[in-house]
């Protein structure tokens, strides 16, 4: 048979011509059928024979890596070997070809690799009347099993309830959710969380101190015994250097309508704003004596820092400040000198200075320097900016890419020393893109020397054994990184420690096989995809298909998936979601957990997000869709 009817449907009698005779009956016709039928079935026998040699030449290969996991993942560890050889072939040919004979097209083998594979042969064997014919009993050199497509989903579950907690009651998805500060000193916030669905709590370590987390700790622990705690190590920080800072003053305006009419005044504390109060722009004053003399309706005056005359009216007492009221836009300055009637007058205190940046543009050129002073923002096209990371200067070279806050900016290293990097910048909004300080720097074409456990990290560690159930580390890019802190906790006392692993690199995703073969070592283990660093990475256009190769090489290995970065954060944040955030936060589904980061409305995020998973849970499981009964159709209609 021609490669070329590989794919043709069961349809078959007119893939070979025969000249018409008195004997082109459909009687006649029968046996050429079958006999065009067998001949392609033995060939997709071949084909998937040798697909399963493979699998098992890998096994061997790897048989070392394999030896050294943890024994409750030694099935994973070798089924996604299995899954690995067999994905470095190209299928798409094979499995139309498959289907077309009613088999099995392979585009569900993640959770049983070996046992998909030889089910498929059998039924060939079967077809072809051959079912006498055993498949080849090749010794299998490690697992001494196959595992079975049902046998690994009940493996993954059991992993992730390991790590993670056991399922929620009507939902399969767990929900974790990143602790605010103030958490440390407000116990009801985590009530609120966990009645709205929260599983597990994650403290980033890259924020706040050791006393804060083990506060926020404490009362995750007095809030329910079954949330789990994931601490986030902060890894290598390679961001923008400090800005000079702008003047110190703050502009406080009214809001008005289409037409310049006054909507609501004018509202900020002179003093200090009460807890409680919607209005948390404050001003100090140098007068306490001053705040306690004042009365609502009285009228106050001042000239800002324009020299425009302002007249305003306290609204509210508080404490210890005055809310005031104005019709005007106002630029208030320290120093600023506050009448009252009765002769009495105040003095504005210090102010925040206004945070400065670069506008880049396309064609600009954006210099990273070793030194951290301040830069100044500059009117023209080149812009010096300090990079916090100095191992990164001497590892880029002229070529690779350099994109900064998120891939808001995008650049190439035109030239490169010991204490600067120059970035031509090929991708910008065409009015302009703010770099502000403290914003993330990508290189994705560049090997940096550096660990993924900085000496910050080792530090934190001592505090993340004593109040963590698993801790997750970013930056990861070899299974060297891995190692680094299975010894570290080891020496700890804590290999029992569960460990999460941020995949948000290229070289990461890249090694992701061999990574996840030395973190299986470890008991209890995940994966969380960080999708805002990877897609910077390896590129916005290939983050959808990236995360989902991360998904099914985590399926074969039997190990649970975080899905995390911007779910939901327009309605964290804003209080309404966006609808591809909505179908975003459904597709978390397929993982067993989904991150939520931290914001004002985030009580709301977690009760969507419940309500969104529960939904779903009776629609999609992994890459299996569940055909539940079709609403749309109703035959009586």
């Amino acid at each position: 048979m021609n490669e070329s009817n590989t794919g043709s449907s069961s349809d078959t009698s007119s893939a070979v011509e025969v000249a018409p005779s008195e004997t082109d009956t459909p009687e006649a016709r029968v046996p050429a059928s079958k006999a065009e039928r067998s001949t392609r079935l033995s060939d997709l026998r071949a084909k998937v024979s040798a697909l399963r040699e493979d699998a098992l030449d890998a096994e061997k290969q790897c048989a070392e890596q394999i030896e050294a996991v943890a024994p409750r993942h030694r099935n994973g560890a070798v089924n996604m070997v299995h899954y690995g050889a067999v994905r470095s072939h190209d299928l798409r040919e094979l499995q139309p070809a498959l289907a077309a004979e009613g088999l099995s097209s392979l585009g569900r083998m993640e959770a049983g690799v070996l046992g998909n594979l030889e089910a498929v042969i059998r039924i060939i064997d079967d077809a072809l009347d051959q079912s006498g014919t055993s498949v080849d009993e090749r010794t299998i050199t490690v697992a001494g099993a196959r595992v079975e497509a049902q046998q690994g989903g009940d493996i993954l579950a059991r992993n992730a309830a390991d790590l993670l907690g056991g399922e929620p009651t009507d939902r399969s998805t767990r929900i974790m959710v990143t602790m605010p500060s103030n958490a440390a000193t407000d116990p009801d916030l985590i009530t609120h969380f966990a009645t709205a669905g929260m599983d597990d709590a994650r403290i980033n370590c890259a924020h706040d101190d050791p006393g804060t987390w083990r506060a926020i700790a404490a009362h995750i622990r007095s809030t329910s015994s079954s949330l789990r705690i994931a601490m986030d190590l902060g890894g290598p920080k390679l961001r923008t250097g400090p800005i000079a800072e702008g003047p110190r003053v703050i502009k406080v305006r009214p809001r008005r309508n289409a037409l310049g009419t006054v909507l609501t005044p004018t509202r900020c504390w002179f003093g200090e704003a009460p807890g409680h109060s919607e209005i948390t722009v404050a001003v100090p004053v140098d007068g306490v004596e001053w705040v306690a003399a004042r009365r609502v309706g009285d009228t106050l005056s001042l000239y800002d820092a324009r020299g425009r005359h302002r007249h305003l009216e306290v609204l509210a007492i508080g404490s210890s400040g005055v809310l005031v009221g104005c019709d005007r836009t106002m630029y208030l300055v320290p120093g600023t000198v506050v009448s009252a009637h009765r002769g009495t007058t105040a003095i504005l205190g210090e102010v925040a200075p206004v945070a400065q940046a670069h506008r880049i543009f396309r064609g600009d050129t954006v210099t990273l320097t070793a030194d951290m002073t301040p830069s100044e923002p500059s009117d023209g096209s080149t812009h010096r900016i300090g990079c916090s990371l100095p191992e990164a200067f001497g590892a880029v070279r002229a070529g690779d890419r350099v994109l900064f806050d998120d891939g808001k900016i995008e650049g190439v290293a035109t030239a490169a020393s010991d204490t600067e990097i120059s970035v031509n910048i090929t991708r910008a909004a065409p009015t302009g893109t703010k770099l502000k300080a403290q914003k993330g720097i990508n290189l994705p074409d560049t090997s940096l020397p550096v660990d993924a456990v900085t000496a910050q990290d080792v530090q934190d560690l001592d505090t993340v054994v004593d109040i963590a159930d698993f801790v997750e580390l970013s930056f990861v890019r070899t299974p060297a990184d891995v190692a680094k802190l299975q010894k570290l906790l080891a020496e700890r006392n804590a290999a029992d420690l569960g460990v999460v692993l941020k995949i948000e690199t290229a070289a990461g995703f890249a090694n992701l096989l061999w990574i996840m073969l030395q973190l299986m070592q470890t008991d209890n283990v995940g994966i969380m995809i960080a999708r805002g660093d990877l897609a910077v990475e390896v590129g916005f256009e290939s983050l959808a298909e990236v995360q989902e190769e991360i998904l099914w090489l985590c399926e074969a290995a039997h190990i649970p998936v975080i899905w995390a970065t911007e779910v939901l954060d327009s309605l964290a944040d804003h209080g309404i979601p966006t609808r591809a955030e909505v179908t975003d936060a459904a597709a978390g589904e397929r993982a067993e957990c989904v991150m939520l980061n931290k914001g004002p409305y985030i009580v709301d995020a977690i009760e969507a997000l419940s309500e969104i998973l529960a939904r779903m849970k009776g629609h999609i499981d992994k890459k299996r869709p569940i055909l539940n009964r079709l609403g749309t159709w109703d035959p009586h209609h």
